[in-house]
């Protein structure tokens, strides 16, 4: 079973929030007409070339989808569009602010001629309010966000390293729809919806905004040690690695100190019972565990934390995880064709007895104009000619 077999999504996308929800669609099965400019296409194709001449992002976010070329500002591709609207179940776009509304596709007069049809815009800030046309990039919305405020060193704020407010975003949006689809199944009816990318990744900072807000202090930058527990984070070993660990509650500091650090007297330290004195004492606390730590490898030192069930990871780059033993056991892979050739793609995190899912090719661009064109009846002649002129 495909859950969103015969939905259709007709999508002016570019970067990666909107691509980056369409896709997850596509995943499930929904068709996804991609609309892109003639000869550049979505500007994400060329931020670079290393999947064997591919951007890895466009293929990351860009599998099953149908590439259609369109020059939005000609009345004849702006036509077009209407006409493959007439059959979409759901529009979504990520352009600047105000550019449908410029070309004649604003949210309301496209909810008023198509009333079944779910609009969804993702925006940086909004669609109104005093920052609605200011740019709105990944790493300026972590600013705005107070992401930095709280990630990195004492001395350096840091950005996430992967593009967290497009993909918090993205999958808003890709709920959002969802839920308007469930909601029409009800109702007979469309909705107009928009994310933006401020209030989305303002919803993934919950917890220190709380803390900051109510607590009167704000969350310091503690590089990889969590801000607020101890012991939580890097530790270095005697081969040199580091070795991340959590002690979460007493129960775990007690087998902590008895097993891993083979200091059971430790535990009853009244400088280092619950968490709020772990933490004031970290210094202390983490000298001792340095001392414990520099006398075994990585691997002596994982060995113990496992014996005491403490939670521990290994610092992996990111090709040790592409190569990850548990995810090559639990068949997480599989082959995805694009314009340069297969390469490898994680399946949807959510798997779900029953439910199939689609891993379709990334598609060149422009790849589906003859294909869908004809299928809203042009003919070959006025197809070429649209190509002349340049409308696709």
């Amino acid at each position: 079973m495909l859950p969103l077999q015969g939905i259709t999504v007709v999508s002016l996308e570019q970067a990666i929030a909107a691509p980056f929800a369409t896709r997850q669609l596509a995943d499930l099965g929904a068709r996804i007409i991609k609309i892109e400019r003639p000869e550049v296409g979505d500007f994400a194709r060329g931020y670079d070339t290393t999947v064997n001449g591919l951007s890895s992002h466009f293929v990351w976010t860009n599998r099953s989808k149908s590439s259609v070329t369109l020059d939005l500002k000609k009345p004849e591709g702006q036509q077009i569009l209407h006409e493959l609207l007439t059959e979409a179940d759901v529009f979504i776009q990520n352009l600047a602010p105000g550019a449908v509304d410029r070309i004649g596709f604003s949210p309301y007069s496209l909810k008023e001629k198509y009333p079944n049809l779910i609009v969804c815009g993702i925006s940086g800030y909004g669609s109104f309010g005093p920052f609605r046309d200011k740019k709105a990039y990944d790493l300026l919305i972590q600013c705005e966000a107070g992401m930095l405020s709280i990630t990195g060193t004492e001395d350096t704020p840091c950005k996430a390293g992967i593009p967290i407010a497009d993909i918090a975003a993205g999958m808003y949006a890709y709920t959002g729809i969802l839920t308007a689809l469930i909601t029409r199944g009800q109702t007979g009816k469309g909705t107009v919806m928009e994310v933006s990318m401020l209030e989305a990744l303002g919803e993934w900072m919950g917890f220190p905004m709380y803390y900051s807000s109510y607590g009167g202090i704000e969350p310091q930058r503690t590089g990889a040690n969590h801000a607020t527990i101890y012991p939580y984070g890097p530790f270095a070993t005697g081969d040199q690695k580091l070795v991340f660990l959590s002690v979460q509650n007493e129960r775990e500091w007690e087998r902590f100190c008895e097993i891993v650090l083979e200091q059971p007297k430790l535990s009853k330290d009244p400088r280092f019972q619950g968490n709020s004195n772990r933490l004031m004492h970290s210094e202390l606390l983490k000298s001792l565990i340095d001392e414990v730590f520099q006398r075994l490898t990585a691997v002596e030192t994982i060995d113990r934390l496992e014996a005491a069930q403490i939670a521990n990871a290994s610092l992996n780059t990111t090709k040790e995880f592409f190569n990850h033993p548990q995810l090559k056991v639990r068949n997480r892979w599989r082959e995805v064709d694009t314009p340069a050739g297969k390469v490898q793609a994680l399946i949807p995190p959510v798997t779900m007895e029953g439910i199939d899912i689609v891993m379709g090719p990334v598609p060149a661009l422009g790849q589906h104009n003859e294909s869908i064109l004809q299928e809203i009846g042009y003919d070959s002649k006025t197809i070429v000619d649209l190509k002349q002129s340049g409308v696709i």
